[in-house]
């Protein structure tokens, strides 16, 4: 490897893609990333990419499957065109909640992404916040495994906020939400949820103290919203304070931005992973930048520096 630095970017999150160059202090590669008349995904590079050590910025955004097929064909681009090593930079992993067979006859279509971006030619992955951490198993090449937690964590540090209390909304961000505490001082609460159909979620019990205090709800990512505005409620109902969240994805399907915006939820803060909806309310929400998080890493794998010390 000759040791230049060439970043691309798919047509996914362009406002995410430009702000990581502004960090970086450099253009991004020239590349044409479009369709065919008949509808199927054109690409071609400007630039040359011989033994270059090359980023592809691309998260896997509504419409999902078309944002995988340009991250597979600008990847295999650049294997054809001789790149030295290639990094596929995904702020978010689309498919991740599907990482397991939950009934019979089901694929496990996380793993079904990670094979195809594999074959299509990438040397690692750069990513923040996996729904399922397991699913970096799912890869035979390196994954750097980002946290949104820290960032997210400073930014409620700088509010000066008194008493307040990290909440889980399920169990299995417990851990994330620890995390959170750490950072931040306060306390820990969690609730336990189910889930008695797809993107429906019943709220069962909850843990912890919050009367009089402020809640934070620490999740990974926003879809439906149907789990942030039933543990608002919940946290509401139990006196807290006030009632703020922090999350890494916003994906907000559907009518999420309304629901949240009639929920008890006082703020949302949310990283830009993924471009918001063209449409929907945005009163309660409050949009962090990842994109020093994600330059600084480029910057490390480049120079083949420790990513552990970001989260220090």
């Amino acid at each position: 490897m000759d040791g230049r630095l060439q970043i691309f970017a798919g047509n996914s999150h362009p406002g995410l893609a430009a702000e990581i160059m502004t960090h970086l202090e450099a253009p991004l590669g020239r590349a044409l990333v479009g369709e065919w008349k008949n509808g199927e995904t054109r690409v071609k590079l400007e630039e040359n990419v011989r033994g270059c050590d090359v980023f592809v910025i691309q998260s896997m955004c509504n419409p999902v499957d078309h944002h995988l097929v340009e991250l597979l064909l600008m990847i295999d681009a650049l294997r054809r065109a001789s790149a030295a090593r290639i990094t596929a930079v995904v702020p978010y992993y689309a498919y991740a909640k599907q990482e397991k067979k939950t009934t019979g006859r089901e694929p496990i279509s996380a793993k079904l992404v990670a094979n195809l971006i594999c074959t299509a030619g990438a040397h690692r992955i750069l990513t923040i916040d996996l729904h399922a951490p397991a699913i970096e198993g799912f890869f035979d090449i390196p994954v750097d495994h980002l946290r949104a937690t820290p960032p997210l964590a400073r930014h409620f540090k700088r509010q000066g906020l008194d008493g307040v209390v990290a909440v889980s909304p399920d169990a299995g961000g417990v851990q994330r939400a620890e995390d959170f505490r750490v950072r931040l001082g306060g306390s820990l609460a969690i609730i336990s949820k189910r889930h008695p159909g797809p993107d429906v979620t019943e709220a069962l019990e909850m843990v912890g103290d919050v009367d009089g205090k402020v809640a934070v709800i620490v999740d990974d990512m926003i879809s439906t919203g149907g789990t942030l505005t039933i543990a608002a409620e919940l946290l509401r109902q139990r006196g807290a304070a006030a009632v703020h969240a922090a999350a890494t994805h916003g994906i907000f399907a559907a009518d999420a931005l309304d629901l949240i915006d009639r929920s008890p939820l006082d703020r949302l803060f949310v990283t830009d992973t993924l471009p918001l909806p063209a449409t929907g309310p945005r009163t309660k929400l409050e949009v962090l930048t990842i994109a020093p998080l994600l330059a600084e890493a480029i910057m490390r794998i480049h120079k083949d520096l420790s990513i552990s010390a970001l989260f220090t």
